[in-house]
C-alpha cells in the first residue's frame, strides 16, 4: 500500500522549505501502511524574548531554560499512565527563531510556540503526511494528542552523564509526559548505523515485518565496513570521499560518496522477510553511493535512486 506525501491544510502557513517530496510503499511481507495525521511540535528558546522568522510566523520566547541549539532525542511518551518507547530516530531540534523541526521516524514536522518561563503553548504547525507502519502511526497519534494546549517544561542533568547531558520533560495539564534527552552529533566512522527504511527515488519503503533492528553496519577508520545485512553477517571495504572524511554534520548536512568493495558474508538461510531485507540492503552497499549525514541520521543512495536510511542509537535510550 502507498500514500503520497501531502501538506496539512494550514492555508496561512506555507510548507517548510528543504523537505523532499515522498510517497511510501510496502514490499512483500511488510507491515500495513496507513496515512496518519500530523503531529504538533514546538519551539523553545533560551534567555530573552524573540520572534521567529522561519517558515512559519514564529512564536515568542521568554525563558531561561537551556533548550536551544540542542538535538533532543525523544525517549518515551506516557499517556494515561501507559509508557511507550519512542521509535528509533525520533528527535526534535529546537531553534532560537521561534521555530522547531522534528523527525519522528516517519513524518517531518514544524511548529510555532509561545514560551513564557517554563510554560509552552503550542501554536501553528505544518507537517508532511505520509503513510506509516501501524505501530509508528499509533505513536505519532498519541504524540499529537500530548502536544496540545499548555505544556510545562523541566530540564535536569542525566545521572552519570557529562555536564552537557540533559533530560527534558514536557508535561500536559492531564499529567501525560514526553521525555527527551540531549544527543550529540556522531561521526560516520565508529558509529553503528541501524537501517530503519529503504528508499527508491522519492519513495520511502517500510522494512519487512519483524525485521526492525536486524540490518546494521559500522564503518571503521581503517576503511573497513562490517555488520549484518538483515540475516547474514558481512565484512568488506568502504572508501569515503576525501572531502567528507571526519565530518560530523556539526555545521550542517554533508553530502559526499562512499565506494564499497566486494563484501564477504556468511551464507545461512533465514525467514522470508529477513532475506527480503538482506537482498535490498546488499544492493545498496555495492560500488559508489552518495551519502548524507545529518546529526544522528544517515542516508545512502545509489545512482539509480535505490537507497536506505539509517539511524544511530540515541544517548540515554
Amino acid at each position: 500500500m502507498s500514500a503520497r506525501r501531502a501538506t496539512e491544510p494550514y492555508a496561512a502557513t506555507p510548507r517548510p522549505t528543504g523537505m523532499r517530496k515522498q510517497k511510501i510503499t510496502n514490499i512483500a511481507a511488510t507491515t500495513a501502511v496507513t496515512t496518519v495525521t500530523a503531529v504538533a511540535l514546538f519551539t523553545l528558546a533560551a534567555c530573552g524574548t524573540e520572534s521567529g522568522s522561519g517558515s512559519g510566523s514564529g512564536g515568542s520566547v521568554q525563558s531561561d531554560l537551556p533548550l536551544t541549539d540542542v538535538h533532543w532525542s525523544v525517549d518515551s511518551l506516557t499517556v494515561d499512565g501507559k509508557k511507550t518507547a519512542a521509535p528509533a530516530g525520533a528527535s526534535v531540534e529546537i531553534g532560537a527563531d521561534g521555530r522547531a523541526s522534528a523527525r519522528t521516524g516517519c513524518n517531518t514536522i514544524g511548529a510555532d510556540v509561545t514560551v513564557d518561563g517554563d510554560t509552552i503553548t503550542v501554536g501553528d504547525k505544518q507537517s508532511t503526511l505520509i503513510g506509516c507502519p501501524e505501530q509508528l502511526q499509533a505513536f505519532e497519534k498519541a504524540l499529537g494528542g500530548a502536544f496540545a494546549g499548555e505544556l510545562k517544561a523541566t530540564v535536569e542533568g542525566v545521572e552519570g552523564g557529562s555536564a552537557e547531558d540533559r533530560r527534558l520533560t514536557l508535561t500536559t495539564a492531564d499529567g501525560d509526559t514526553i521525555t527527551l534527552t540531549s544527543a550529540p552529533p556522531v561521526p560516520l566512522a565508529g558509529t553503528e548505523w541501524t537501517v530503519n527504511a529503504l528508499t527508491d527515488g522519492a519513495t520511502a519503503t517500510s522494512l519487512p515485518q519483524g525485521t526492525d533492528g536486524k540490518a546494521h553496519f559500522t564503518f571503521g577508520k581503517d576503511g573497513s565496513v562490517e555488520g549484518n545485512l538483515g540475516c547474514n553477517s558481512f565484512r568488506g571495504t568502504a572508501k569515503v570521499s576525501e572531502a567528507a572524511q571526519g565530518a560530523t554534520e556539526g555545521a550542517g548536512e554533508k553530502v559526499a560518496t562512499i565506494t564499497f568493495g566486494r563484501l564477504s558474508a556468511t551464507r545461512k538461510l533465514c525467514p522470508g522477510p529477513e532475506m527480503a531485507l538482506e537482498r535490498q540492503v546488499q544492493k545498496v552497499l555495492e560500488g559508489k553511493v552518495t551519502y548524507e549525514l545529518h546529526h544522528r541520521s544517515l542516508t545512502l543512495k545509489q545512482a539509480d535512486g535505490q537507497g536506505l536510511d539509517a539511524v544511530a542509537a540515541a544517548s540515554g535510550k
